[in-house]
């Protein structure tokens, strides 16, 4: 199956011509997919660090004897942080 045929076009480089901090999401995760963990990584840095995020945001809906907060929000931090910088280097160095 072809998934990269039903991607959302991101609508920031659409309109504007610059990628915006999200941009390899979607391929990323499909190169996860399909096993090809580096090239996930080059094209999306912080995609390892976003599926830890939403998987602990799962682990909060679904285990509510246990408290996800500090995880959660140190998560955010740290994947605000690695889209910032990989967006910077992607836009000085490519």
């Amino acid at each position: 199956m072809n998934l990269e045929k039903y991607m959302l076009p991101c609508m920031n480089k659409k309109l504007f011509g610059v990628a915006c901090l999200g941009c390899g999401t979607q391929r990323a995760f499909i190169l996860i997919l399909h096993g090809d963990f580096k090239t996930a990584f080059e094209v999306f840095p912080a995609i390892y660090t976003t599926l830890l995020f939403f998987g602990f945001i799962a682990l909060h809906f679904i285990d509510r004897s246990r408290n996800y907060h500090v995880a959660i929000s140190s998560l955010a931090i740290v994947n605000a942080v690695m889209m910032i910088v990989s967006y910077i280097y992607k836009m000085t160095h490519l």
